[in-house]
C-alpha cells in the first residue's frame, strides 16, 4: 500500500498531538478559580494564588529539564518511540490530576507532566527535519505549532463545560485519557522514516530527500549526532538559545496567566474565563500558518533560507511589540485586552515557527532535537524567572510593569538572532 501525501499524514498526528498538549496543560489555570469558590481547584483543596504560582514553576522546571532530556531521548530512540514514552507519561500524569488530595500530591503529578510534555516539542521540530524539505519546514512548523494555538482555543469552552457539568476531577481524568488514545493511531501509521517507511511513494520520497540539505541526504541510521559542546561552539547556535531565552515568555506570560488575570482585573469567574479566554489563539493559529507560509514563499522565491526566515522573524516581532505596547495604552476592557491579544499571539506564532526551524536549518537530524531541547529549556527558565515576579510585582504593583517588561525582550530576541546567526544556512556543509 502506497499513501500520497505521507508526509501530511505525519504532521497532522503531531497537531492533534499539540491540541492535546495544551488542553492538558491549560485545564489547571482554567479550574484553578478561588477560595471562594468550593467547587474550584483551590477552593475544594485550600490552595492560595502563592501556591498556583508555585505548582506554576515547578511545572516549568521540570518542563525545562524535559526539553534538554528529550531531545537527547528522541535523537537516540528515534521520533516514533519518543512520542509513544513522551504522550504516554503525559496522558497519565493528566489522569493521575484527579486523584489528587492536596499541594504534595498536585505538584508531583504536576512535575511529571512537565517532565513528559516537553517531547513534544524537540520531537516535533525532529520529526519535521526528517519529513519536509527546507522550503517547507517552516510551514510544517507553523501546522505544528497551530495546534498549540487550536488546543488553548478548544481548552476554556471545553474544560469549563466539562467543570460545570462533572467537576475538575472528573475533567482530568478525560483529558488525560485523550494522550493515551492517540497512541494506537502513531504507531499504526508512522511506521519508520521517509528513507525506508513501506508507505512513502517514491515520487515523495525523492521529493522529501532531494530537499533537505547535504548532511541531512548522507545521514544514516548510524550516524552519530554532535555532542552538546560541539553544537554550541557554532556561533549560529546561540541565535536560538538566546532568542528563545527572550522570547518565551511572551507566549508562557498568556498561557499561564491570563485566566487570573482576567480574574483579578475583571472579576471573571470559571465560566466566564471560558468564554474570553480562547479568542487570543485564534489569533495564535493564524499566525502559526501564515508565518509558515509566508517564510516558505520568500524562500522559494529568493532561493534563501536566510531572507525567508529572518524577514519573517521580524515582522512577527514588529506586530508583538506593538501589540504589547497597546495592552498597557489601550487594554483598558477585557473586550479590548482579549483583541489585543489576539495580535499579540498572531505575532509571537508568526516569528516562533521560524525561529523553532533554525535547529534544523542549522545541523542534521541527528543534532535536530538536542538543539531544539536545549534552547526550549533556556526558553523555559526565563519564563520560570518571569513566574516568580509576576505575582510579587502585581501584588506591589499592577501588571502593567510586567507587560512593559516582555515587551523590552522583543528587540532583545530578535537582536541576538541576527546578531549571532548572520547567515542562517548548514553549517555542516
Amino acid at each position: 500500500m502506497k499513501v500520497k501525501g505521507l508526509r501530511w499524514f505525519i504532521i497532522g498526528l503531531i497537531f492533534i498531538a499539540t491540541v492535546i498538549n495544551y488542553i492538558d496543560r491549560s485545564a489547571l489555570a482554567i479550574m484553578w478559580g478561588s477560595n471562594d469558590q468550593p467547587n474550584s481547584i483551590s477552593g475544594s483543596l485550600d490552595l492560595t494564588k502563592s501556591d498556583y504560582g508555585l505548582i506554576l514553576n515547578i511545572f516549568m522546571v521540570f518542563y525545562a529539564l524535559g526539553q534538554l532530556f528529550s531531545g537527547k531521548l528522541f535523537d537516540k530512540v528515534g521520533t516514533r518511540i519518543g512520542y509513544v514514552i513522551s504522550i504516554g507519561v503525559w496522558g497519565l500524569s493528566s489522569f493521575l490530576h484527579s486523584t489528587v488530595r492536596g499541594l504534595v500530591g498536585l505538584t508531583f503529578f504536576r512535575s511529571t507532566l512537565g517532565l513528559s510534555e516537553a517531547g513534544n516539542w524537540p520531537g516535533g521540530v525532529k520529526s519535521n527535519a526528517e519529513w519536509f524539505p527546507i522550503k517547507e519546514r517552516a510551514i510544517a512548523q507553523g501546522l505544528f505549532n497551530a495546534g498549540a494555538s487550536i488546543g488553548s482555543v478548544i481548552a476554556p469552552p471545553f474544560i469549563a463545560t466539562l467543570f460545570v457539568a462533572y467537576g475538575w476531577r472528573t475533567t482530568f481524568m478525560v483529558v488525560g485519557s485523550f494522550g493515551i488514545v492517540w497512541i494506537i493511531p502513531w504507531l499504526l501509521i508512522n511506521k519508520a522514516g521517509p528513507k525506508k517507511h513501506p508507505w512513502i511513494t517514491p515520487e515523495e520520497q525523492k521529493y522529501i530527500i532531494e530537499g533537505q540539505s547535504k548532511a541531512d541526504q548522507e545521514a544514516t541510521e548510524d550516524s552519530k549526532g554532535l555532542t552538546l559542546k560541539s553544537i554550541l561552539s557554532h556561533k549560529e547556535s546561540w541565535a536560538i538559545v538566546v532568542g528563545r531565552f527572550f522570547l518565551e515568555p511572551i507566549w508562557w506570560l498568556f498561557v499561564g496567566w491570563m485566566p487570573l488575570y482576567l480574574a483579578d482585573v475583571y472579576g471573571f469567574n470559571v465560566k466566564e474565563v471560558g468564554m474570553f479566554a480562547w479568542v487570543p489563539y485564534v489569533g495564535a493559529a493564524l499566525g502559526s500558518i501564515a508565518g509558515g507560509f509566508v517564510s516558505g514563499r520568500i524562500i522559494a522565491k529568493t532561493n534563501s533560507i536566510d531572507r525567508g526566515r529572518k524577514l519573517t522573524i521580524l515582522i512577527g516581532g514588529v506586530i508583538m511589540f506593538l501589540g504589547l505596547v497597546a495592552t498597557v495604552m489601550f487594554g483598558d476592557s477585557p473586550e479590548r485586552f482579549v483583541a489585543i491579544v489576539f495580535f499579540v499571539l498572531f505575532g509571537f506564532q508568526f516569528a516562533i515557527g521560524n525561529v523553532q526551524t533554525l535547529p534544523s536549518d542549522l545541523f542534521s537530524g541527528k543534532s535536530v532535537g538536542s538543539l531544539a531541547g536545549l534552547a526550549g529549556m533556556v526558553g523555559v527558565f526565563s519564563v520560570i524567572l518571569m513566574n516568580f515576579l509576576v505575582p510579587i510585582i502585581q501584588d506591589k504593583f499592577s501588571y502593567t510593569p510586567i507587560f512593559v517588561a516582555i515587551a523590552a525582550f522583543v528587540p532583545l530576541g530578535l537582536g541576538a538572532i541576527y546578531y549571532f546567526a548572520r547567515e542562517i544556512k548548514s553549517v555542516e556543509e
